[in-house]
Formats: structure tokens, sequence, C-alpha cells
């Protein structure tokens, strides 16, 4: 078994059936996560790991997913990393500077390519798709904190919003969440950790009935199904009234405010009745609206002037009144924004 391929109670039951107890599982996810070291044969010298133990984990040493560039922005500091899988198909990390000085969180792709059709997405235009494992995920992160921490910086979250939909792939997401906040591992915080979904409603039920202590946030496109079926086509095939609904049944159960992103598409998505339509539909559940500006490369979308935008921030005030949020897509110059990633040089 791979370290970084289940969650850490998994992993100890595992050692537990080689007669291993807990803290041995636990000695070796800080031996790969903490101390960096995936070969074997160095657990039983360094990190005092059975044999028995080391001898089932193949292959030998563990694999990577192999570094294929990267590119820093000049305008807002962004850095986005390539990697290519096994086979060659590329996915990409995105480093994240946060207000904090010195923290930066990690935008983490779950699939290479997405086939939920988003019309404004480069991801959804990607020809070849399929889920990443727990340990592509997990790698992406362990290589990028390794740059992080050679900046003198240090990761204090992670966003699972870059390529792919996370839920198409619930399992192994959840399972590098997991991994992710293991103090033995990742050691990131289970509130600095947000999983987006466009609205995948059986998945969300599922999240909510597990009782995840990590953040939600639900794309919605449009507040309309006619939009939505647009802009989200796959995703339209649930209502966007179930998919409030099974965010307001998160919301409630979890007694915290939902995100909801909503990308804005000038002469779109952005007017009065887009504004009425999103109050209506979201009525007294507890929710956060988090505002992204579109950012498309082919010039077929393009995002609100900052008059329309304020515009519609105003009218989300009036037909909404919770919090309304304009969050920052940045590396726009180097396609590491929100809807760019794509894979390409």
């Amino acid at each position: 078994m791979d370290p970084r391929d289940a969650r850490p109670g998994e992993l100890e039951a595992w050692a537990a059936e080689r007669g291993c107890d807990a803290g041995v599982a636990r000695r070796l996810l800080s031996a790969v996560f903490k101390e960096g070291v995936l070969d074997p044969s160095r657990w039983m010298a360094e990190s005092q790991i059975p044999r028995r133990l080391a001898g089932d984990v193949g292959p030998i040493p563990l694999p990577r997913l192999t570094p294929d560039g990267s590119v820093a922005s000049p305008v807002d500091g962004f850095q986005k990393l390539r990697f290519r899988t096994a086979e060659g198909l590329a996915l990409e990390t995105v480093l994240i500077p946060l207000h904090k000085e010195g923290a930066v969180s990690l935008c983490l792709s779950s699939q290479v390519g997405c086939a939920m059709g988003c019309t404004f997405c480069a991801t959804a235009r990607m020809t070849t798709r399929r889920n990443l494992r727990t340990w592509e995920i997990v790698d992406q992160f362990l290589q990028a904190r390794a740059i992080v921490h050679g900046q003198g910086r240090r990761v204090t979250g992670a966003v699972f919003m870059g390529m792919g939909e996370p839920f198409l792939n619930y399992d192994n997401v959840l399972a590098a969440a997991d991994l992710l906040r293991c103090s033995s591992a990742g050691s990131v915080a289970a509130k600095a950790i947000t999983i987006s979904t466009v609205g995948l409603v059986p998945e969300i039920d599922r999240y909510t009935r597990e009782g995840h202590r990590y953040r939600l946030a639900v794309s919605l496109g449009a507040a309309t199904d006619a939009k939505r079926k647009e802009l989200v086509p796959v995703a339209a095939r649930w209502p966007v009234a179930d998919v409030v609904a099974a965010a307001r049944r998160y919301a409630l159960a979890r007694r915290t405010r939902v995100t909801l992103a909503y990308v804005c598409i000038s002469g779109v998505n952005v007017g009065e009745d887009d504004a009425r339509a999103l109050g209506e539909l979201i009525g007294d559940t507890p929710v956060r609206v988090d505002l992204i500006e579109v950012t498309d490369p082919t010039g077929r979308y393009r995002p609100p002037s900052i008059e329309e935008l304020q515009d519609f921030r105003d009218a989300l005030t009036r037909h909404v009144g919770q919090p309304i949020v304009r969050r920052y897509s940045g590396g726009k110059d180097i396609q590491a924004a929100c809807g760019t990633l794509a894979g390409a040089g």
C-alpha cells in the first residue's frame, strides 16, 4: 500500500493486519509527508518502520508526478506548476499567495480534464480525461509545498478548485483531504481546506451525511435552469433549486454558511433579473456569495465592467441580503485563474 493512497484510518488498519500498532502507521505518514522519504529502505533505517510493513509497499521507490514547468505572475505573485502523469497527461496546480505574509494556499486538481462541460472553462475543452488517484493529488501537495518552503513561505490551506469536478472523484478527493488534515501528514487545518463542486446533488448530500469538516463551495453558474443549462450543461441535470436545497441541508447540518460561487459574465448572468432570481432561490439559506469574474482567453465570454459588476453587487445586496464577496481570481496573465487551467505550455 502506498501511504499516500489511503485514508489515515485505512493505513492504521492495514498496519494492524501486519502486527504493527497505530504509532507505526503515524511514523510512516510522518516519514512520507514531513521528511519527504519515498524509499521504503530508508523508512526502515531512519524511521524505525518494521520490515514487514515496509516490505509490503510498492512499487519501490514510490512513484511521483513528473514536474513539467512552472511560471509565476509578475502581476500578483500567483504561480502555476505543471505536472505529467506516468502516461504523460498534463495537470496543473496553483500557488495562491494569501494576505497574511508568507502564507500560501494550494489550488489542487482532482482530475485530468473535466466532463462537466462548463462552456466558459478551458479544462472542459481538454480531450483526455481521467480521475487522479489519491497519491497523485497528494503528490501535487507535497511537491508544491517543497517549492513554497524553498521560497521561505508556508502552506496554510488547500482548495480543490483546480482541474476537474472533485465530486466526480469523491473517494480519492476525500482520502486526499483526510491526509492533508492529518497531524502526522499534511497538518492543514480542516477549516482551511475547501472542496468545490458545480452541484452534484447526491454527492453533496453524501458529504453532508458523512459529516466532513472541510468547507464546501457550490458553483451555481446561474440562478435559473435555462441559463444554467447553457453555462453548465452537465450539472444542469439537477434543477438549480435542488442544488441550493442540498446546499441548505449542508449549511443547516454544519451550522455554517455555505459558499455559493458565481462566475460573472457580462451581458449573460449579471442583470437585475439574475439578482432577483438568486435571492428567491436562496431565501433564508445561510450563504456567502462569492463573485468571480469570468476569464476566457477565447473571447467568447467577457467579464463585467466595473460599473456592471457594481450594479450587480448592489442588486444582490437588495435581493439576497447576505454577505456578497468579490473573490479575486489571480494569475490571469499566466492562465492560472479560475477556469483557465488546461495543461498548456
